[in-house]
């Protein structure tokens, strides 16, 4: 299997980089203002107006990079260094949690789609670690146990994925929306699309990284050595 480990290791290096260049990107163009010196709540606030959306709370969260849009109790939850700043970053990451709260009033398919499967999934990530390491150790008078473990991979692999459309999406609406927001002008609306999208590539790059795993546990159980 020293082709699969070459891969495991590829994708390693490039969640690594694409993670610093995220992070890079955020402290750059963190330090750019919007000519309107609207902050990220504002940004937020105008957006779901502006598509009609008014039982959504924006609120601010701690950390760094936890931004996130909650349809549970829809919520667009902004970091403290995105609530508060006025900056072409701030204002791209809240449009682009927003984007998540228009599709989801929008009723876009792939959201929905992901939001039925989190709990399957939430359900398999608490133990299916723990049943791929029983189903290897049981393989050859068990297999069976293994195949469940896959199974289980297999769900959160197709979220990844899944969650890939999603997240396009959602950057899309906000960069359309910050253009035409006047929020973004012709000397950061570059930024805000590159900001955006160093972000997806994380999203592609942890999809990979299932991908290969799932491939992994599948010829360990079809019993393939190099």
């Amino acid at each position: 299997m020293t082709s699969v480990w070459i891969i495991f290791i590829g994708i390693a290096v490039a969640s690594f980089l694409v993670q610093l260049n995220l992070q890079n990107k955020f402290k750059k163009y963190s330090k750019v203002p919007v000519s309107n010196g609207m902050t990220g709540r504002d940004v937020a606030m105008k957006m779901l107006r502006d598509n009609g959306i008014y039982d959504v709370q924006v609120i601010s969260t701690s950390g760094q990079l936890t931004d996130h849009y909650n349809p549970q109790n829809k919520t667009v939850n902004l970091s403290d260094g995105v609530y508060n700043s006025n900056s072409i970053m701030a204002a791209a990451v809240a449009a682009h949690e927003c984007g998540h709260a228009v599709q989801h009033a929008r009723a876009y398919a792939p959201l929905k789609m992901r939001s039925a499967l989190v709990p399957f999934v939430s359900y398999a990530s608490q133990y299916m670690s723990w049943v791929l390491l029983a189903g290897i150790i049981f393989l050859e008078s068990f297999p069976q146990l293994l195949l469940v473990g896959i199974i289980l991979y297999a769900s959160t692999t197709l979220f990844s994925f899944i969650t890939l459309p999603v997240e396009i999406n959602a950057s899309k609406r906000a960069l359309v929306w910050l253009n035409g927001a006047g929020i973004s002008d012709s000397r950061n609306h570059a930024q805000a699309e590159d900001a955006l999208r160093s972000a997806a590539y994380t999203y592609v790059v942890a999809a990979l990284g299932s991908l290969a795993t799932l491939i992994y546990y599948i010829m360990i159980f079809m019993g393939r050595r190099d």
